[in-house]
């Protein structure tokens, strides 16, 4: 079963990573070629060099294996785990090699070792990360996947660390107390026993070379490129101390700079993995919640708009059916005044029905039904809807309307639903002025034989500067208790007529809405 890829242990190396791992070898073997014809050449002694380039690597060896480790609890993995604790094993070493290292804290070591003690643990040291990598290569599955939260991984890893320190343990008190045990490798505090020193570092290449073969034939993740990256490093630098007649030398110093090297490869491939899963982790998120959002926004929207559109037809139904009682109630009834006002109130009832309809067509998916229609002809109507308003906001209306205006083939009660919005928004907004005329002015006209215009300008409040967009975004609203989805709900519907809508200031007070729909084209799909 196929399954996304979670690090560097499932996941195939990039290119990216080919490059920069091929560059990081390539560079390292230069260092190699440059350093091997003047690695006998002694150069000043530096105390705090091994004790810096040491705890370095500790620190190094420690990350490393920590997030392999974290790995190992993710993946069920015990080549993972075994990895692990080669590195921490590696770093045991490396804290009793900078202990017994003579000069670093004390003149013999703080250990109080012979002169054979740290090359010892050096030798240990350079064979834990081929051992390691032969252990991973036997234990990995190739099918290995995250697993469930089953076993104790914590156990696991706990007994892993505590074999890799037991085992350090006993290798350094070897290296300490077994000088009669081991053949002797320096023959001094500054020179060695080439001969010993050199068999046991070709030992350790050959080591290092059977880890590097296995591994490269059975490869297949990121992990397995850098950490045999990691061993082409460490075979420079065993490569250059199997060479080496002394410490303090050039050669000297250049390996450790090689070893520090080949020690952070690693760690900072899985620290740049981590960083990587973290920010998918995090955009995951931002993404999971951006789309919660969205949904509720369209949810709201959605409720918004059937709150908005559906309140004006229900209102006049109200209105209308509390006329109508007024005058069936009257003594005798007055039925001349009654039904009309039943009649608008039954209009209002269908009205809301065809609101419903249209809202319910402009969520779904599918084609949204098309007529023939006369703008005029539905501005007049409009109009007629809205005279209650238009009367009692005592707000003088003027037509302009071009009779040789040709129809157009669009949604009917969509088209009335933007003239309605349009209408009220003029109707409220010149309604909030004072001592000026309450004037709104509605004219049509063709425009080059193919679309047609409706311009409604009013003498309201008008439109603040840099408002004019705006004003259509979705929740975007000037009034104390509108919803902000009118001019937001008429954009959408004319843009699926394939027309325009926007606003402009009016000449001297008030705005100006300007309505272009095509002559011939049906809303969208």
């Amino acid at each position: 079963m196929t399954q996304d890829h979670l690090g560097l242990f499932d996941t195939p190396p990039s290119r990216r990573q080919i490059r920069s791992g091929m560059a990081i070898v390539g560079l390292i073997y230069l260092v190699l070629a440059l350093t091997l014809p003047f690695r006998n050449v002694l150069l000043g002694e530096v105390d705090a060099f091994i004790p810096i380039v040491d705890s370095v690597m500790i620190v190094c060896a420690l990350i490393t294996a920590t997030l392999l480790y974290a790995k190992s609890a993710v993946f069920r993995s015990r080549a993972l785990a075994a990895l692990a604790s080669g590195y921490v094993f590696a770093g045991s070493m490396l804290t009793a090699h900078l202990l017994t290292f003579p000069g670093a804290f004390a003149p013999g070591g703080l250990l109080g070792a012979g002169v054979d003690t740290t090359a010892w643990t050096a030798v240990f040291w350079r064979g834990a990360l081929p051992i390691a990598a032969l252990l991973y290569v036997a234990l990995k599955r190739p099918d290995q996947g995250p697993q469930p939260a089953t076993g104790r991984p914590a156990t696991r890893i706990g007994l892993g660390v505590l074999a890799a320190i037991v085992l350090a343990g006993a290798l350094t008190l070897l290296a300490i107390g077994g000088e009669d045990l081991l053949p002797p490798l320096m023959a001094n505090r500054v020179d060695s026993n080439y001969a010993n020193l050199a068999s046991a570092q070709m030992l350790l290449v050959a080591l290092d070379l059977l880890a590097i073969a296995i591994l490269y034939r059975k490869r297949g993740s990121a992990l397995d490129f850098w950490l045999l990256v990691s061993l082409s490093a460490w075979l420079a630098q065993l490569l250059l101390s199997a060479a080496l007649h002394s410490r303090f030398s050039v050669g000297f110093y250049a390996l450790n700079v090689i070893m520090l090297i080949s020690n952070l490869v690693l760690m900072l491939a899985l620290i740049a993995e981590s960083y990587r899963l973290h920010m998918q982790l995090a955009l995951a998120r931002s993404a999971r919640k951006r789309e919660r959002e969205a949904r509720l926004m369209s949810m709201e929207a959605v409720t918004g708009a059937i709150a908005h559109e559906v309140g004006q037809p229900l209102t006049a139904a109200t209105t209308n059916g509390l006329v109508s009682m007024h005058w069936l109630t009257q003594v005798p009834p007055d039925l001349d005044k009654a039904i009309p006002a039943l009649r608008e109130n039954l209009d209002s009832v269908r009205r809301t029905s065809d609101v419903i309809t249209s809202i319910r067509a402009m969520f779904a998916k599918g084609a949204v039904p098309a007529t023939e229609v006369s703008l005029n002809d539905l501005v007049r109507e409009t109009v007629v809807l809205l005279h209650r308003e238009l009367a009692s906001g005592k707000v003088a209306l003027d037509l302009e309307l071009d009779e040789a205006l040709p129809p157009i083939l669009a949604d009917r009660v969509q088209i009335q639903r933007v003239l309605l919005n349009l209408f009220n928004n003029a109707i409220e907004s010149v309604g909030a002025t004072h001592g000026r005329p309450r004037r709104i002015s509605v004219r049509s006209a063709p425009q080059d034989g193919e679309e047609v215009l409706l311009e409604f300008s009013d003498t309201g409040v008008g439109i603040a500067p840099g408002e004019t967009e705006h004003i259509f975004d979705a929740f975007v609203t000037t009034k104390a208790t509108g919803t902000g989805l009118g001019l937001s709900l008429c954009r959408t519907i004319v843009e699926e007529h394939e027309g325009r809508l926007w606003a402009s200031p009016g000449a001297g007070h008030g705005a100006t809405f300007h309505l272009q729909l095509p002559r011939d084209r049906a809303p969208a799909t």
